[in-house]
C-alpha cells in the first residue's frame, strides 16, 4: 500500500481523470518573446514539472484580451492569432510525461492599462476597471461600459476554445488576487449602480457570464477550474462568509474551485497570498476547508504546502480534495514522484526566500535558491553527465555550497573527499533549526547532509584542511567552500565578555540578556533581531546605512519589515563608537552622541572572504575552484549554484 493513499489517489474532474491529487499551481514567465509567445526555455520549465510526477501542470496568467487586460511586460496573449504553435508545443511537452495540461485565463482589469506592475513597460493605454478611480500615482481608471464587459466576456470564450484546440485538458478562470473579476467582486472597488454593482449576485454577474461563455466554448464534460479568494484581507472587501456565498452561486458552472487569498491592491498581502517564512505552512488552507463545507464540487487549496505528509493530512481530514503546489515544485519538481516512491526525505524543501519572484521581476528569468536547474531546464536537459575521466576531488567546507559540490561530483562518478573543521555539516545553517521561521532552511541543510551520507563521499568532519593535509591527499581538483569570516571592526570595547557574533547568538541563546543591541542591520542582523524579539527580548538594531536589510530581495524584505515593526527598534545612519559594559555609545546622523543601553551586544556586520585560506590552497591540485562566500559574501543561492555548476563541469 502506498504511504500517501489520499495524495496519490486519482480524481475525476468533468470527463478527465487526474492520476493523483497534485496540481502544479499556475506560474508565469517573464522571459517569453516580446509578443508573449512561449520559448523553448519556458516550455522546458513546465515540462520538468510534468516529468516530476504532477498530475496536471498549469500555465499562469494568460491574457484573454491583451488590449485591455495585459498587466505585465510579457504575458501569454491568447488573442494573438499566432499564439497557437507555442501553446501546442507546451501541451505536447507536458503530456508526453503523463501529466495533463491546464492554463489560467486572466485579465488585469484596471492594471491592464496603467504602468506595468510586472516589469518596466510603461503603458499609454487607458485603464478600465469596475468604477472610476484615481490611483495613488495619479493615473485614472475609467469605468468599463457594458459594451466592453460583453467584449471581454466573449474574449474568454474565444480564449478557452483556442486552449482546447491546443490540447489543454482544463482551463482555469482567474478571479482572485486583485485582477479583473476580483475587482468587480470587491465592495471597495465596485461602486457601480447598474446590474454589475451592488448586491453580491450583481457584482458576480460579470464572472458568471464569463464562466458561461467558457462552458459554451469548451462544451460539457471539459473541466473548468475557478481560482477565487477565500478572503481578500482588505477592510470592507470580500471576506470568508461572502466567498462562501459566491462559491454556492458558481459551483454549478465549474468542476473545481481553487481557493487562494489576498490581493495586490494592498502591497503587504503579497506575502500572505504567497506565504512568507514568517507564516505557518498552509496558512490559507482553512479558507479552502470552509468553502468545501458549502459546495459539492471538488476544492483545491494552495499556499506553502511543503511536504507529502502535510498534503496527505489536508486531504485525509477533508479540508480539500486537491493540493496545488507552486514554489514547492520549483525547489523540487520531483516532489510527486519522490512521494510516490516513498522518498519524501529526499525532497528539497522550499525555503520561502522569494528568490524566485525576485529573479522574475529583477532579471525577468525565474531562478530558485535551492534548485540551480530552475530557469535553466533546457540547458540541463541536454547536459551529458559523463565525465572525461574520473577525478579525485577534495571539497573544503561542509556548508550548503560544499555539500552541493560534493554530491554533484560524486553523482558524476568522481572520487570525492569532503572535509569540514566542525563536528557537523551545514555551515552557517547548522543552527537555523533553533529559529522557527528558518526551519525550512534547516531542513534544506539536513536534506543535503542526508544525500552526502547516502553517497560514496569520504566525509571527514573535525578536519582542518591545511596545505600539508591537502598535499598529502593530492587531489586532481580542490573546491574551496569554507565560507567567509565574520567581520570584526576595530571598535573600542568589542572584545567585551557581553559581545558575541550573530551565529553564536543563534547557537547558544542562553547567554543573551533581556536588552539586546545588534550592530549591523543587514539581513542577518534583522532576522536575528526578529527572532530575539519573538522571544521577548528588547532589541535595538544599529545600522550605518540609511535602510535596513538593503541586500534582501523586495519580497522577503516586505515580509521582514512587517515583522521588524512588531519586534525591533531600529536606528539607521548611526555608527557605533564604543562598546561599554552597559551598552553602546553611538553617533547619530546629526553627529550627536547617544548611549543605547544593552546587556548583550551582537555583531552582525557581515562576512569577508577568507583570502588567507584561498592563497594557502590555491596551487594544490591541477584544478582549483572557489565558491560561495570565498568568492564574494552572498546568500544560500550563490553557494548552492556555485557548488552545482562547478562540480557539474569537472
Amino acid at each position: 500500500m502506498r504511504k500517501y493513499p489520499n495524495l496519490l489517489k486519482p480524481i475525476k474532474l468533468g470527463n478527465t481523470v487526474l492520476k493523483n491529487r497534485i496540481i502544479a499551481a499556475p506560474t508565469s514567465m517573464m522571459d517569453m518573446t516580446p509578443d508573449g509567445r512561449l520559448t523553448p526555455y519556458n516550455i522546458s520549465y513546465f515540462e520538468m514539472k510534468a516529468r516530476g510526477g504532477a498530475a496536471m501542470v498549469t500555465l499562469g496568467e494568460s491574457i484573454t484580451d491583451s488590449e485591455t487586460g495585459k498587466s505585465h511586460d510579457r504575458q501569454i496573449r491568447l488573442d494573438d492569432p499566432n499564439i497557437l504553435p507555442s501553446l501546442t508545443r507546451a501541451v505536447m511537452a507536458i503530456k508526453r510525461h503523463g501529466a495533463l495540461a491546464n492554463i489560467e485565463l486572466s485579465h488585469g482589469g484596471k492594471y491592464g492599462g496603467i504602468t506595468s506592475i510586472g516589469g518596466e513597460e510603461v503603458s499609454k493605454k487607458k485603464a478600465y476597471g469596475p468604477s472610476h478611480e484615481v490611483m495613488p500615482n495619479g493615473e485614472i481608471v475609467h469605468e468599463m461600459d457594458t459594451a466592453m464587459i460583453h467584449h471581454i466576456v466573449k474574449s474568454y470564450g474565444l480564449a478557452a476554445r483556442k486552449c482546447k484546440r491546443a490540447g489543454f485538458d482544463m482551463v482555469m478562470v482567474h478571479a482572485a488576487h486583485g485582477w479583473l473579476f476580483n475587482q468587480f467582486l470587491s465592495q471597495v472597488e465596485n461602486k457601480r449602480q447598474d446590474e454589475f454593482g451592488g448586491s453580491l449576485e450583481n457584482r458576480a454577474r460579470f464572472l458568471m457570464m464569463a464562466l458561461d461563455e467558457v462552458r459554451k466554448a469548451v462544451g460539457q464534460g471539459f473541466p473548468i477550474e475557478l481560482r477565487m479568494n477565500g478572503d481578500d484581507f482588505i477592510e470592507g472587501a470580500m471576506h470568508l462568509d461572502d466567498y462562501k456565498e459566491l462559491a454556492k452561486l458558481l459551483e454549478d458552472k465549474v468542476d473545481l474551485i481553487n481557493v487562494s487569498a489576498g490581493s495586490h491592491d494592498a502591497e503587504n498581502l503579497f506575502v500572505r497570498t504567497h506565504p512568507s517564512m514568517f507564516l505557518e505552512h498552509g496558512c490559507n488552507v482553512y479558507l479552502a476547508a470552509a468553502i468545501k463545507e458549502v459546495v459539492s464540487v471538488p476544492v483545491a487549496c494552495v499556499g506553502s504546502i511543503h511536504t507529502p505528509e502535510f498534503a496527505e493530512e489536508i486531504l485525509a481530514s477533508g479540508k480539500a480534495d486537491i493540493v496545488e503546489l507552486g514554489r514547492a515544485l520549483l525547489a523540487d519538481p520531483y516532489f510527486p514522484k519522490k512521494a510516490m516512491e516513498g522518498r519524501a526525505e529526499d525532497i528539497t524543501p522550499c525555503i520561502r526566500c522569494f528568490n524566485c519572484f525576485a529573479s522574475l521581476t529583477q532579471r525577468n528569468v525565474v531562478a530558485c535558491a535551492v534548485n540551480p536547474v530552475i530557469g535553466q531546464e533546457l540547458d540541463n536537459k541536454y547536459f551529458d553527465p559523463v565525465s572525461d575521466r574520473k577525478k579525485k576531488v577534495l571539497v573544503v567546507g561542509g556548508g550548503p555550497g560544499g555539500m552541493e559540490a560534493a554530491i554533484t561530483a560524486s553523482d558524476l562518478g568522481h572520487e570525492v573527499i569532503l572535509c569540514d573543521n566542525s563536528d557537523q555539516l551545514g555551515g552557517a545553517l547548522k543552527f537555523a533549526g533553533k529559529v522557527p521561521f528558518k526551519q525550512d532552511l534547516f531542513d534544506f541543510a539536513k536534506v543535503l547532509e542526508a544525500r552526502v551520507k547516502r553517497s560514496k563521499i569520504d566525509l571527514r568532519l573535525k578536519t582542518e584542511v591545511t596545505r600539508e593535509l591537502a598535499g598529502s591527499i593530492d587531489p586532481d581538483v580542490l573546491i574551496l567552500a569554507a565560507g567567509g569570516q565574520a567581520f570584526i571592526p576595530p571598535i573600542k570595547g568589542i572584545e567585551g565578555a557581553h559581545v558575541m557574533k550573530a551565529l553564536d547568538a543563534e547557537s547558544d541563546p542562553s547567554q543573551i540578556g533581556d536588552k539586546v543591541l545588534i550592530l549591523g542591520g543587514g539581513l542577518v542582523g534583522c532576522e536575528t533581531g526578529v527572532h530575539l524579539g519573538m522571544n521577548g527580548k528588547e532589541v535595538t538594531i544599529v545600522e550605518m546605512r540609511d535602510q535596513m536589510a538593503p541586500e534582501a530581495n523586495d519580497f522577503h524584505k516586505m515580509a521582514l519589515m512587517m515583522e521588524m515593526e512588531k519586534y525591533v527598534k531600529t536606528m539607521t545612519e548611526t555608527k557605533a563608537v564604543e562598546i561599554v559594559s552597559d551598552g553602546v555609545v553611538c553617533q547619530t546622523r546629526d553627529g550627536s552622541m547617544v548611549k543605547v543601553e544593552a546587556e548583550t551586544v551582537i555583531l552582525a556586520l557581515g562576512v569577508r572572504s577568507n583570502t588567507v585560506l584561498t592563497e594557502e590552497l590555491s596551487d594544490v591540485g591541477s584544478e582549483f575552484y572557489i565558491i560561495g562566500d570565498n568568492v564574494k559574501p552572498g546568500q544560500v543561492m550563490e553557494a548552492v549554484w556555485d557548488g552545482y555548476y562547478v562540480a557539474r563541469d569537472l
